[in-house]
């Protein structure tokens, strides 16, 4: 990890300071940004997007999806987390927290948009970092790679029927063309320009596609640092009138990234699955894929909107809860490999 990625959560915080008084000293500017949009797009944020969202799909391979079937144990456990355990607990906890515990400490108008936000934030798993939080718990790679790759597979087709029905539970309005814009613009489109782009590096040499990696990095996440000073220049009001937002919308997500990494740890100890394999399910199971839930809830309720404030706490903590949840992981694999399913399977593929 890289002193900018570990770092990355004091860069967050910077963006929100630069924001906020960015947005108080030129409103007229943020204005303007703001009214940049086709058919519900902002066009800035939108090319922002991209530009966080490419350089990471550069590293998915699609072709190791062939590699499934040799993890299967933990590729089962991470599928259930995070597409049948994940979206529904957040959506679970959302209403629990949002609609009802801290109901009188928030704005009423936007507690439904807050409920949202975090919906969007816990349907898509991780495609970037988890490749970080793996290599800090010496994980697989293979499977690593194989579990993203599918993961993204699953996405292209998973996530707008989940977002529809979980805000339809949630009594919230949902603009069907505008979730398929976004699922297109966001999800697709980008999967395609970066399998485009690797396929032709990788026509001259796996160094190529090495270095335009590292190249685009510091471009992925500088996009994303300007993302968010604008997503806070056009929220600096409601901050500055209500601070305590970002602390209550936290509590939420700091209990679904533990509850959901426990479980897949658990489950997979459960299934008798190698601690490397386990460390990078319950990473991959318990992180969020950001970028998109930021674009989307920018797309589907504006990007002045709770649901986009509520994605932005999410990279806030993104960073420290994971690195916390990689030290669990490596601190208790003494424990995970005394479980006598973990040893016998461990003792047969040694034998």
């Amino acid at each position: 990890m890289s002193i900018f990625e570990r770092y990355l959560t004091l860069w967050v915080l910077a963006c929100i300071l630069i924001g906020v008084a960015l947005g108080a000293v030129a409103p007229g500017l943020f204005a303007t940004l703001a009214a940049l949009e086709v058919v519900s797009v902002n066009l800035p944020v939108a090319a922002l997007i991209w530009l966080m969202i490419i350089p990471m799909l550069l590293k998915v391979d699609f072709a190791a999806l062939r590699q499934v079937g040799r993890h299967w144990r933990g590729i089962g456990v991470t599928l259930v987390i995070n597409w049948a355990v994940k979206p529904f607990s957040m959506a679970v906890l959302a209403w629990l927290f949002l609609s009802v515990l801290f109901r009188p400490l928030l704005p009423s108008d936007e507690i439904n948009s807050y409920v949202a936000g975090l919906i969007l934030l816990a349907t898509a798993p991780c495609t970037a970092m988890v490749f970080v939080w793996s290599n800090l718990t010496r994980g697989d790679p293979n499977f690593t790679l194989s579990q993203v790759a599918l993961n993204d597979a699953i996405m292209i087709v998973a996530f707008a029927p989940i977002v529809a029905l979980l805000l339809g539970l949630s009594s919230i309005t949902v603009p069907w063309s505008t979730l398929a814009l976004s699922v297109a613009l966001y999800i697709v489109v980008p999967v395609v320009i970066a399998q485009a782009i690797r396929g032709l590096l990788l026509r001259r040499s796996s160094a190529a596609l090495e270095r335009a990696a590292r190249l685009f990095q510091p471009v992925s996440l500088a996009a994303l640092l300007v993302t968010l000073i604008l997503l806070f220049g056009f929220q600096g009001e409601t901050l500055l009138a209500q601070p305590l937002v970002i602390g209550l919308l936290a509590v939420p997500i700091l209990i679904q990234v533990y509850f959901n990494s426990g479980l897949a740890y658990l489950l997979n100890r459960a299934v008798g699955e190698r601690h490397s394999v386990a460390g990078p399910s319950a990473l991959i199971g318990a992180s969020n894929f950001f970028e998109l839930s930021v674009a989307a809830a920018i797309s589907l309720f504006g990007i002045q909107s709770g649901a986009a404030l509520a994605t932005v706490v999410g990279v806030l903590i993104e960073v420290p809860v994971m690195l916390s949840v990689v030290a669990i992981v490596n601190r208790s694999k003494p424990w995970y490999e005394s479980g006598a399913r973990v040893r016998r399977l461990k003792h047969r593929a040694a034998s």
